[in-house]
């Protein structure tokens, strides 16, 4: 594989890895913004402007974008979280050109404001849904509780107070400072021509102004608040813990990765073993989270209201024996491989390779390949690990409890 990049004189960056055996292509806009980047005023508004692109431009309907899309048989879809907005789709080789065309396009969307006022009504109804999930609500509350006055805290999908009163104006000035060239990042994977992927490109955004954008970087250690909410209609109790982690700036970010597989991985974790093997929980998972500046551990455990204060007292019992006995060789090596089993299969697509080529340009502006990772992950040590342990004490966590009346 080889990577090329350019930047053009507007500040976007073209980045590509090209693997000239591969029969696919995908690409992707990398948008840095998210819901970390509003206020109050605004909350929800890098969402609800993922769902306006797909709405069209100046001179492209939303069916016509439709339709394009369905032309070239492009797997395509977008997604916007805490940090970032990213819009991609995977092709034959050969319709890279028209689908990097067409996302050119409509990353200068019309933000219509009768399609405002349409979508806004399908917004209202996706935060009514994920109400409806409390996996999705104690995750959303939880993060909220840990970050406290920290931009993390902010909802992705905004409240629906917050949605109601956003006006198409509001959404537009938004657009104009988030959406400029010099923050953003095009990627590309597969079978390729760089120099023509970038003719593309700049022919396309290369009139695009730049605007001076900012985010608020900072580490906070979290609020480690205990909170109990009930809710009328659940019949099972969730549990969301979080404590302080890494950044993606920080090379540690293999290792808390580890960490949070070794602890909490769908099968062989010490949560598995302890709570959902047993029968004590229905699931219990735990995963790291390297952000911009700070990072976050996350465990998700559902089980029955009676079986919630014993879920605790084990809980207890394994962050406490790790932080005295630390992780095994064993156990290390076991993440490991499954770490580096699903890393390996999700790159031998070019699709699979497109977030992670992207993403750790946005956040680090350096080139990774899939053997620097590989590399990094096999020289993780237990030592390491155990440092981390004893440096953000996963143990002191903030906890977000959600269960039936009782």
């Amino acid at each position: 594989m080889q990577f090329k990049h350019k930047q053009l004189q507007n500040g976007l960056t073209i980045i590509s890895e090209i693997q000239p055996p591969a029969q696919t292509a995908a690409m992707g806009f990398f948008v840095r913004t998210g819901s970390r980047d509003e206020n109050a005023a605004v909350s929800g508004v890098s969402h609800f402007l993922e769902h306006m692109l797909f709405k069209g431009t100046d001179t492209l309907s939303w069916q016509q974008v439709n339709e394009a899309f369905d032309g070239l048989g492009a797997s395509f879809n977008a997604s916007t979280g805490e940090e970032n907005t990213v819009y991609f789709a995977a092709v034959l080789a050969e319709y890279l050109p028209e689908v990097a065309k067409l996302w050119s396009q409509l990353m200068r969307p019309a933000l219509r404001e009768n399609d405002f006022d349409i979508e806004k009504n399908v917004i209202l109804e996706e935060i009514a849904m994920c109400r409806d999930l409390p996996q999705y609500e104690i995750l959303e509350d939880a993060r909220a509780l840990h970050f406290g006055s920290h931009p993390c805290a902010n909802s992705v999908l905004g409240t629906e107070e917050s949605i109601k009163a956003i006006t198409v104006q509001q959404m537009r000035d938004y657009f104009a400072r988030r959406y400029a060239p010099n923050n953003l990042v095009v990627a590309c994977c597969g079978n390729s021509n760089f120099d023509v992927f970038c003719g593309h490109i700049e022919q396309l955004c290369g009139n695009w102004p730049p605007v001076q954008t900012q985010r608020q970087l900072s580490w906070f250690e979290g609020t480690r608040q205990k909170k109990t909410v009930r809710r009328e209609m659940l019949a099972r109790h969730h549990i969301c813990l979080i404590s302080p982690s890494v950044s993606m700036q920080d090379p540690r970010r293999f290792a808390a990765s580890l960490l949070g597989m070794v602890l909490g991985d769908d099968t062989g974790s010490r949560y598995f073993w302890s709570l959902v093997d047993p029968a004590i929980a229905e699931a219990a998972s735990m995963q790291a989270e390297a952000m911009d500046g700070v990072g976050a551990i996350y465990s998700y455990i559902c089980c029955e209201p009676a079986a919630a204060d014993k879920v605790m007292d084990i809980v207890g019992g394994i962050f406490k024996d790790i932080a005295q006995n630390g992780v095994s060789e064993k156990e290390l090596q076991a993440a490991k491989n499954k770490v580096l089993s699903a890393l390996a299969i999700k790159s031998e697509r070019p699709m699979g390779r497109l977030m992670g080529l992207g993403l750790n340009w946005v956040y680090r502006q350096e080139y990774r390949t899939l053997a620097d990772d590989i590399a990094a992950i096999r020289a993780v040590s237990v030592r390491d690990i155990n440092q981390l342990i004893a440096e953000f004490s996963p143990g002191d966590f903030t906890c977000l409890a959600m269960g039936p009346a009782a």
